[in-house]
């Protein structure tokens, strides 16, 4: 299937059908994606628009043979040409991976995809991102930019909030978790259930809320695990300045989008443990042993 980036017809159809394949796929169920063991869940950290990394995370996933691969904040590049950001493109070829491999491809709901839809503003190393990318899409597609856009918000309001790998254990892979200070405005039902509009809500939303915490102490890890009944939480948003940090007792946050880039490739039918996931992390870059 051959895909032309600036043919708007062509790309309202590629965000279009990924938005069905996220929302029809078999592996979904309320807001999250579930798979299953047997299986080799290779889990990713923020993107932003890296495309060798975004390539080597597609070779080292088997696809074709049953892997799962996440990805999750695909947006927002760091390279920019003359400010405007093309980083629609980074999200077209996820929207494509997720139509041609519905049950494997989990595109998670990150706060810049949130942001780009809900208008709330995101200031990155001073560039405002959000009217950066919008600029993108409108200097490619011109007049038929709000077509464009609008196909790439059913796309984003589409994404799952995580995904739940179940075997011997269960690993949750989210952009983030809710902060432990609001959880009592945190509705746990939005996992069973289709997101509305007011689960957006900037800093009062439960998909708002799911996509913008930091800093998760121990005792509120172990909450949330032993209320969702999850043994390892692998998450992004936080910086890890190696591509993986742990966060104990039982998380760890991945970056795949700088130079020390990193996966975690893991077997399902394995007790998931935060230290044996930090075995499991890979580099993106050079030398990556895709095997």
């Amino acid at each position: 299937m051959t895909l032309d980036p600036a043919s708007p017809s062509a790309v309202v159809a590629c965000f279009r059908e990924g938005a069905e394949a996220n929302l029809q796929a078999a592996c979904r169920a309320g807001s999250i994606d579930v798979v299953h063991a047997p299986g080799r869940l290779v889990a990713s950290g923020d993107l932003h628009d890296n495309p060798l990394h975004f390539q080597a995370l597609c070779e080292v996933a088997a696809l074709e043979g049953g892997d799962d691969l996440t990805l999750h904040e695909v947006i927002h590049s760091d390279r920019l040409v003359h400010g405007v950001d093309f980083s629609h493109r980074a999200l077209l070829r996820v929207a494509d991976l997720k139509r041609r491999h519905p049950e494997g491809v989990h595109a998670l709901l990150a706060n810049h995809e949130l942001s780009q839809i809900v208008g709330a503003g995101i200031v990155k190393d001073g560039v405002r991102v959000v009217e950066a990318f919008n600029d993108g899409v409108e200097y490619v597609f011109g007049d038929e930019s709000p077509r464009v856009l609008e196909a790439i918000e059913a796309f984003i309001r589409s994404m799952p909030l995580a995904l739940r790998a179940e075997g011997d254990g269960v690993i949750w892979c989210s952009h983030t978790l809710p902060e432990a200070r609001l959880m009592d405005r945190f509705d746990p039902t939005i996992f069973d259930r289709v997101p509305t509009d007011e689960d957006y809500v900037p800093r009062q939303g439960s998909a708002h809320l799911m996509v913008w915490g930091r800093q998760h102490g121990e005792e509120h890890l172990r909450a949330l695990a032993s209320a969702w009944g999850v043994d390892l939480f692998i998450l992004g948003h936080e910086k890890a300045e190696q591509g993986a940090r742990a966060l104990p007792p039982n998380a760890m946050i991945l970056n795949s989008d700088h130079a020390s880039g990193a996966c975690a490739v893991l077997d399902l039918a394995l007790r998931p443990t935060l230290e044996e996931a930090m075995m499991r992390v890979r580099p993106l870059g050079r030398g990556f042993d895709h095997g």
